[in-house]
């Protein structure tokens, strides 16, 4: 245990309080002080950054983009044509699904494509002002919403899913307030992964409502429960794609490919919802296509395209990944193995999983996981394990219903393992 008049002081002069109000940036800060003034190392389970290096393939394709003058000269708004075919035959070997390499369009990291996406729904959708999160999940993506402008609630899956989450959803999109439907699949932070009954689902819905689906693929095919990693073979990722037209996968360079910092993801609409004509885009932009409108509205205003060099070394990533030479999944594989070595101490020492199996199987070992402690609140388990060197982060500020914290296992290294295992058997003890 650290030096708990120091770490006491410490979150006093945070004004964290009873961290109800911390975000995963202040816990990340105070564990980083608590380090320097404990002189004790933290074991750092609260950031969703990828903790892994990433393939040459990528860095040489993008060194490569740059010898070769690609930084004199302005990206083109919907991306080059190289990532474009890449992304489009990416999904075909790893989703099975087909998508023109027009409906290819890349965004600085998914988070760029996400607000993008919200912002074409406020303004092709007016008279549906509120999106439906299907939660837990990535609370920037709300805070998104927020800015813009666009009305958004939550359902929580923890008590809907199969045919219970199909009649729930279906009484929210009964409303007709509802434009768009967003979640992650495996899911941040429970690691749930939806089933083909459950999208088939979705899908069917969204067109009976005509709803839009934005997919968050931000931890593509990391299902280590099947091996998903074969191009043009299944078992594929599983997707709301295969049952319905009015859907946008966000395919990202950052967890699967271990690309995070330089910034680079696709979005990937359906050929369909890429060519509709909206008349409020019309009235307002001159541009009724939604995906044109995307492309020569947004992406140039936002940001004049994506970073030119990085497109090079995504599409090299999935060129790779699609002819065989490149099986993007072997290294992020570690992740599951992190995940299941910290399940098993905690569930030794008295913790349980908050969201605890899939539809009765048990859930993958992946990058998230979710845990409570008996008679705390996830606020009390985030503050208490702060005294303990583990920083970690509260489910409540995920859109969860439930008490818990989420642990991400970017950052946790073998050699902390004894480390984290000493604690945990002292947490247990003392409490």
């Amino acid at each position: 245990m650290l030096n708990s008049n120091i770490v006491s002081a410490e979150i006093e002069a945070m004004h964290l309080g009873d961290f109800s109000g911390a975000t995963i940036r202040d816990i990340q800060s105070l564990s980083k002080i608590l380090e320097e003034k404990t002189g004790q190392p933290f074991i750092h389970l609260e950031m969703g950054v990828p903790g892994l290096q990433p393939s040459q393939i990528a860095l040489k394709a993008e060194q490569e983009a740059l010898a070769n003058g690609c930084a004199t000269i302005y990206p083109p708004n919907g991306g080059i044509p190289r990532i474009k075919n890449a992304a489009s035959k990416f999904v075909k070997a790893f989703i099975n699904v087909d998508i023109d390499p027009l409906c290819c369009i890349p965004s600085t990291g998914s988070m760029q494509g996400t607000f993008a996406t919200f912002m074409a729904w406020h303004h092709a959708i007016p008279e549906k002002d509120t999106v439906l999160f299907i939660h837990p999940g990535f609370p920037v993506q709300t805070t998104q919403c927020d800015v813009i402008g666009l009305k958004h609630i939550g359902l929580d899956i923890h008590d809907f899913r199969g045919k219970a989450l199909i009649q729930k959803l279906e009484e929210i999109l009964s409303g007709g307030n509802i434009c768009g439907i967003v979640y992650s699949n495996p899911n941040n932070p429970s690691w749930v992964c939806f089933n083909e009954e459950e999208l088939k689902g979705i899908g069917a819905l969204a067109t009976k409502y005509d709803v839009i689906v934005l997919e968050d693929l931000a931890y593509f095919a990391m299902d280590f429960r099947r091996d998903l990693s074969h191009p043009f073979e299944a078992p594929f990722q599983a997707t709301v794609a295969h049952y319905t037209d009015n859907y946008i996968l966000a395919v990202s360079g950052s967890k699967a490919f271990s690309y995070a910092g330089q910034r680079i993801g696709v979005l990937c609409i359906s050929n369909v919802l890429y060519h509709r004509i909206y008349p409020a885009l019309e009235q307002h932009f001159g541009v009724g296509e939604f995906g044109n409108f995307i492309c020569n509205r947004l992406m140039y205003t936002l940001s004049s395209g994506t970073t030119h060099s990085v497109q090079h070394a995504m599409a090299a990533l999935m060129e790779a990944a699609c002819d065989g030479s490149y099986n993007f999944l072997e290294d992020v594989r570690e992740y599951g193995r992190r995940a299941k070595f910290m399940k098993d101490v905690l569930l030794a020492n008295r913790f349980y999983l908050v969201y605890d199996n899939d539809l009765g199987a048990p859930l993958a070992d992946g990058f998230y996981f979710t845990v409570q402690f008996p008679g705390m609140t996830d606020l009390q388990l985030t503050r208490e394990l702060m005294y303990y060197g583990i920083a970690v982060f509260p489910l409540d500020t995920m859109g969860s219903n439930e008490q818990g914290v989420r642990i991400c296992t970017s950052f946790f290294s073998k050699e902390q393992e004894p480390l984290f295992e000493e604690r945990i058997r002292q947490f247990n003890s003392d409490h």
